[in-house]
């Protein structure tokens, strides 16, 4: 123990940054003093260096910061490294209440930095009593407008456990905040949380994070429960969950069990290493870590999503452990009005001390202008998007105007217009914005009429610009909009157009603004289901992953489906399902195949059918389509068919298409005709040197032999 003791002293177990600041010779020396006078270590080593006592702050620090790495690497049994820390402290004139109890488990223990060093408080945080809530919501509600009611809820959700009896082990308190985008839900619980961290109601002002949308589908536990401890482990008291809704069930039902029960049961055994969790399948490891507890902290539950979905995924018994229940609720025009006058002089700050603008002239035009962008149901996220705008555009007028380094700026407003006004130079300041990529609306069409064919697929694509815009205007107008379920199955024959009018259909919905990528992802089964178990969701998820924001195209869709003992590929199936409804309003789901085939792998998962209700037929091409097909792609290669041998491909694509339409391939067989034109037009220009028409494809050229098949 005195080793120990002594490699504290002399710093060799610092963490690095900090020393206790004596020499191995200094203690030598004051061990040999300690042994002649008597007295303490501390005693001595002041006697024999003449340095104050002060520096035993340092080594409190440095036997706190021991203690928590010995801990993490396992280096010595818990209850004994405890002891020894005990025993060091009264061996050094240290108060050993400054040590953490050696009675909880290692799964329990709360993080070391939770306790603040105080000699008259022995290292333990003391909050302050429940008259520091005094003028709490006061002080929020001078930078959270609109929220009275919101506030004094969440200023009762932090109270509550300075009035109620704290349940052992059990969160301080667990709550759910809920509220439409951008009323103030994220800002108050931070502005709350800091404030009472400056009235020492809690010991920290910080919140601990878990977004649970990081953990969409089953497989990813280990990943999970790590990151789950080290919030719990966080010096934050407070942990914020987000995005429950899109968590898989698996994951919720540890905070379930957290918030009900005030402990979750980890179903394998685990240790810490090096402060990471480790499972471990060896049934002789010492220490593991078999719970998980919440004591002490405040877990929030934070959403856009109503209390009643709270209670879809979690149940009932879940909303009845919640200490509260905290909502926002839309913002009157006074609060949005204050909101924008908080903005305005933030932009005047950014624009003076990051653009070199110094913003003058009528604010109160500003402030009135602004307030359109709230209209028509876009609220304070209209504001808060027109002030981003805003300073966009100015710092694109810095960037290519030739102003003074230092230049006053005016804003004025012309009718819908905002100007600004910069010298003697005025300019309508969102005009200077560049417009994102939206797609080539026109040419998309342009291409789609130029397809032979398909007439009815057309109308139908052609029928969603439409109904989107009008969903918009209702959105506008601030009425109740619908959707409609924009997945898709194509059905139809091989070279029936299936790829092509995909490819077109993701560009044309960037194009109107329901897709945000446009990007089209084809894959087969063999991209998505795994070759070991396990492997399977991960492969399918990040398929899914990749075609967000744009369309999957999944080839031969039927083929994931060989029976109910195609465990992986049912598996898959499941995992597409559940991240088309997690990502329903930003991808395209497009299953391509054979009618019957597909008809039954729709049987395959109850979901699928329902979330498929737009089935497109592609029909088999006429003779004369594929004709006009054939002229089509001779033009895009640089050719021309013959006048004379048009009557002749129309009589073999008419018997082709009454013979073997299922096999021949359709738009595929025109080109594999066109192709094998082509290299017996060379064969023949060669044999016929003379013949100056170098691009025109006639009848000697096709070899349509093979009707029949």
């Amino acid at each position: 123990m005195e080793d120990i003791f002594e490699n504290l002293m002399s710093g060799a177990f610092s963490s690095g940054k900090q020393q206790a600041g004596y020499t191995e010779e200094e203690i030598k020396e004051a061990r040999k003093l300690q042994k002649k006078n008597g007295g303490t270590i501390m005693d001595a080593l002041k006697a024999v260096t003449g340095r104050s006592s002060r520096t035993s702050y340092d080594i409190d620090k440095e036997i706190q910061q021991l203690q928590q790495n010995l801990l993490n690497d396992f280096g010595m049994n818990q209850e004994e490294l405890l002891e020894n820390y005990r025993r060091a402290g009264e061996s050094s004139g240290i108060d050993p209440s400054l040590m953490l109890s050696g009675s909880q488990s290692l799964g329990e223990m709360p993080s070391g930095s939770a306790f603040s060093y105080d000699r008259k408080t022995a290292g333990t945080f003391v909050p302050a009593d429940i008259s520091a809530f005094d003028g709490l919501e006061e002080k929020v509600q001078e930078t959270i407008f609109g929220q009275e009611a919101f506030v004094k809820k969440l200023a009762i959700a932090f109270k509550r456990p300075f009035v109620m009896p704290e349940k052992k082990g059990y969160p301080r308190n667990a709550f759910f905040v809920s509220g439409a985008e951008d009323t103030g839900k994220h800002t108050a619980l931070k502005t709350m949380t800091k404030e009472l961290a400056e009235r020492r109601l809690l010991s920290d002002g910080g919140i601990q994070t878990v977004d649970l949308s990081l953990y969409p589908s089953a497989g990813s536990d280990k990943v999970f429960l790590q990151d789950l401890y080290m919030a719990l482990q966080s010096k934050e008291n407070v942990i914020l969950f987000e995005n429950f809704d899109v968590c898989h069930i698996s994951y919720l039902s540890y905070i379930n069990e957290l918030i009900t029960t005030g402990k979750c049961m980890l179903s394998e055994r685990y240790i810490l290493q090096k402060g990471q969790l480790v499972s471990v399948n060896n049934s002789f490891a010492s220490e593991t870590v078999s719970s998980f507890t919440a004591a002490g902290k405040y877990l929030v539950v934070i959403s856009t999503k109503p209390v009643s979905k709270l209670a879809d995924a979690l149940g009932a018994p879940f909303v009845n452990a919640l200490g509260d229940i905290c909502e926002t609720t839309a913002l009157d025009k006074d609060s949005l009005e204050k909101i924008s006058r908080v903005k305005f002089e933030k932009l005047k700050t950014k624009a003076k001390e990051l653009l070199g603008f110094t913003v003058t002239g009528d604010e109160e035009s500003f402030i009135t202008y602004s307030l359109t962008k709230a209209e028509r149901g876009a609220a304070c996220t209209g504001i808060l998007t027109f002030y981003d705008d805003v300073l966009k555009a100015l710092a694109e007028l810095r960037l290519s105007g030739a102003y003074p380094k230092e230049a006053d700026l005016a804003f004025t407003v012309d009718g819908n217009d905002l100007k600004v006004v910069i010298g003697e130079e005025e300019t309508v300041l969102l005009s200077v914005l560049k417009t994102g990529y939206r797609g080539e609306l026109e040419a998309i069409k342009a291409e789609m009429d130029n397809i032979v064919g398909l007439q009815k697929i057309k109308e139908y694509i052609f029928s969603l610009e439409e109904y989107y815009a009008v969903q918009k205007r209702r959105e506008e107008e601030g009425l109740k909009t619908g959707e409609v379920s924009k997945h898709m199955i194509f059905t139809g024959n091989p070279g029936t157009g299936k790829t092509t009018i995909a490819r077109i259909i993701s560009r044309y919905l960037k194009a109107i603004g329901v897709l945000s990528g446009g990007q089209l992802v084809e894959v087969t089964r063999a991209d998505l289901v795994g070759r070991y178990v396990g492997h399977t969701a991960p492969l399918t998820n990040q398929v899914l992953q990749s075609a967000i924001g744009g369309v999957l195209f999944i080839d031969e869709a039927y083929s994931l489906y060989r029976g109910k003992d195609d465990s992986f590929g049912l598996e898959a199936i499941d995992t597409l399902v559940k991240g088309i409804e997690d990502n329903r309003d930003n991808l395209v789901v497009i299953l391509a195949g054979y009618s019957d085939e597909m008809s039954v792998f729709l049987t395959s998962n109850s979901g699928l059918k329902s979330r498929f209700p737009n089935v497109i037929e592609f029909p088999d091409y006429t003779g004369q389509e594929l004709l006009e097909i054939a002229k089509i792609t001779a033009r895009s290669k640089g050719y021309e068919l013959d006048k004379d041998a048009e009557p002749m491909l129309l009589a073999y694509f008419n018997l082709v298409q009454a013979i073997r339409a299922r096999t021949a391939g359709n738009g595929r067989l025109v080109r594999n005709k066109v192709e094998e034109a082509i290299l017996n037009q060379s064969r023949r220009l060669v044999a016929e040197p003379d013949t100056k028409e170098l691009s025109l494809l006639t009848v000697k050229d096709f070899d349509l032999t093979d009707a029949e098949g």
